[in-house]
């Protein structure tokens, strides 16, 4: 069975997983170029519940926010390598710049996110409160993004050929 889900088999999905009293966790980003510091991240975000949702921005998503080059990765890809980390349990996609319209819809009990956001400023804060849902912050692994692996890769690319 595939972890990788649309919104409506997932509420199915976590609709049986609640009515065993399970917690579920959402969090959401691009996942372009998936690293230890992602590895790190969606581990400790699993260990704040029973199951992890990822919430993953589509490729027309992942552009709209970080510009025409990216992502490197095609979304059907990063889903895919998403799914495999055994600390994930599903994986939905959307197309939103914001991922507040399925949190909204599927409610999770708790919402994790960076810790180089401010709580009040995470997007979907206000929904999973009002529904008695918490917020876990969770610390990033200083010096690993994708920004900086594909910095590298420029840098060791221009070095080769200069």
């Amino acid at each position: 069975m595939s972890k990788i889900k649309g919104l409506r088999a997932l509420k199915t999905a976590l609709e049986k997983i609640r009515a065993r009293g399970a917690r579920v966790v959402f969090t959401n980003g691009c996942f372009d170029i998936v690293h230890a510091g992602h590895v790190r991240y969606l581990r400790k975000a699993r260990g704040y519940g029973d199951c992890l949702v990822v919430g993953l921005n589509s490729d027309a998503s992942v552009r709209a926010i970080k510009g025409p080059t990216r992502p490197i990765v095609p979304q059907d890809e990063r889903a895919e390598v998403l799914s495999a980390l055994e600390c994930v349990d599903y994986v939905v996609i959307f197309d939103e710049p914001t991922p507040l319209a399925l949190i909204t819809a599927i409610g999770p009990d708790v919402l994790a996110k960076g810790a180089d956001w401010a709580a009040r400023d995470i997007v979907g804060y206000d929904a999973v409160r009002k529904n008695g849902g918490r917020i876990r912050r969770v610390a990033l692994v200083k010096g690993r993004s994708t920004t900086n692996i594909i910095k590298r890769i420029l840098e060791l690319h221009a070095a080769e050929e200069g």
